[in-house]
This record gives structure tokens, C-alpha cells and sequence, in this order.
């Protein structure tokens, strides 16, 4: 889903093998990070370089960024993603991308001092930390940090699920997550969320949310094999409705991550 980590991967992988540099999976992903991060000046995490990384065909990327250990989570059959792009563009670097990274860092110096804690990032507390200390952070960083925790435990939830099978469950943690973008961490716009309304309303979809950095972009829908390209162009029907113009339409499964091909 991320054009930008696909192609520093890709063209680390390339530049590697070219020069016959030997290196692992999680040493691309850093190395791209990296390029984010001190080239062109996007503070993101290691998520999106990881997934490509570490891809998987069938398989969902388990990522703790804390650690940067990675694992592949099978799915089970008859899944689909459809992604429902609405066009909107976002600059990450200049968007409130960069303010919600400075937000949780201000927030997590708060949570420090509060707790008189070594944490190093906000994973390390959970919501009943953030509840604690509601009082003593403004409602901006409260609702910022409330968002990360919670998601972290959607996280786990998902992951629960996925090894019973429990679809439903996941679906239900992917809207949780959408709310919790909308609502508390701020980074959905109108166009997200009627998507997300609209599928949540739609049979064979188990659960949809934003993707990716949100403030434009695409929503991520989770689809049973009865969800078809009719029910996928009835909701870009009804958002050409409401908003005067078509998302464009991905059906899509996860793949494996960057590889050399050899032809």
C-alpha cells in the first residue's frame, strides 16, 4: 500500500545486489526508514518499510516498532481488500503528520515525568495510565496518546482473533480503529469517514478503516468472498453522490514483500 517504502526497498534490494551487499530483510527496512526520516524529512516509523519488507503472500506483518520484531499472521481463505481511494491528496511532510508525531512526543515527556518513568515512547503505557493522568494533560495530547494505547491493544485484539479465526472480531477492531483516528487522534476527513459509514453498512464487509498516514488518502475495507465489484462500485456510487467525484478501486490480497525476480 505504500508506493514510497515499495520503491526504497525495491531500489535498495537493487543497489545490493548490484554491488553484492549482503543484507537482511530488517536491514533494508531500516535502511529505508532511514531515507524517510533524514532525506526527505517525513518522522514516520518503520511500519510501512517493515510490511514491505517483510510481505508475506496470505499473510498479515505483526510489527512491534518497540522491539523491530516482525512476524507473518496467516489469514485465513477467502479474504480480500478492497481500497477505495478517494483521491485527496495529503503531504505528509507539511501536513499535521508532523504535528501529531511532535504532539505525542510532548505527550509522552508529560507521561514520563508524571510516572517518574524510562519509557521511551507511549507503547509503553497503557489506557489506564493515560486515564490517570487525563487531569494533568491538555485534551489535545490526551486524546493523542489515548489513540496510540488503545490502538497498540486493537493490535493484540486482532491478532487474538486471527488465531481463532474470529472475523467478526477483527472486523470490529477495524472500525474501533477508524473511530479512534476520527475522533481522537484527528487525522480522518469527511471523505474517510463516509466511506467507512457507508461499508459498515454493507454486507460481506467485516470492517474498514483509514490507511495510511490518514488527512486524505484511501479507506481500507476487509471483505468476505460475497462482497463483489457490484456491492465495490455501489459505494463509489453513492460517495460520487455525495462528493461529485468517483474513489478509484483496488482488489487486492496481501503479497510478498520486495524480492529479486529472476527472469
Amino acid at each position: 500500500m505504500s508506493s514510497s517504502a515499495a520503491l526504497e526497498l525495491a531500489t535498495a534490494m537493487l543497489i545490493a545486489s548490484a554491488c553484492h551487499f549482503k543484507a537482511d530483510a530488517l536491514a533494508f527496512a531500516k535502511i529505508a526508514r532511514a531515507a524517510e526520516n533524514d532525506f526527505v524529512g517525513v518522522p514516520c516509523g518503520i511500519l510501512d518499510q517493515g510490511v514491505s519488507a517483510f510481505g508475506k503472500s496470505d499473510h498479515l506483518v505483526g510489527i512491534d516498532c518497540r522491539t523491530h520484531t516482525f512476524n507473518q499472521l496467516p489469514l485465513p481463505g477467502g479474504l480480500a481488500f478492497w481500497i477505495f481511494n478517494t483521491g485527496k491528496k495529503h503531504s505528509l511532510v507539511d501536513s499535521l503528520y508532523s504535528k501529531r508525531h511532535a504532539e505525542c512526543t510532548e505527550a509522552l515527556q508529560i507521561l514520563t515525568k508524571i510516572a517518574q518513568s524510562s519509557a521511551t515512547c507511549l507503547s509503553d503505557f497503557d489506557a489506564s495510565a493515560i486515564e490517570s493522568a487525563k487531569e494533568a494533560l491538555p485534551t489535545d495530547l490526551y486524546q493523542r496518546a489515548l489513540h496510540v494505547v488503545t490502538e497498540n491493544a486493537r493490535v493484540d485484539a486482532v491478532h487474538a482473533a486471527l488465531e481463532m479465526q474470529d472475523l467478526p472480531k477483527v472486523g470490529q477492531c477495524l472500525f474501533e480503529s477508524h473511530k479512534s483516528s476520527r475522533d481522537q487522534f484527528k487525522n480522518s476527513i469527511p471523505e474517510l469517514d463516509f466511506l467507512v459509514d457507508i461499508l459498515q453498512q454493507t454486507p460481506g464487509v467485516f470492517g474498514a478503516r483509514l490507511t495510511g498516514g490518514g488527512f486524505g488518502g484511501a479507506v481500507m475495507a476487509l471483505t468476505n468472498a460475497t462482497f463483489t465489484p457490484s456491492d465495490a462500485f455501489g459505494v463509489a456510487n453513492r460517495y460520487h453522490e455525495e462528493f461529485g467525484h468517483t474513489p478509484t478501486l483496488l482488489h487486492t490480497k496481501p503479497a510478498d514483500g520486495a524480492r529479486s525476480i529472476k527472469l
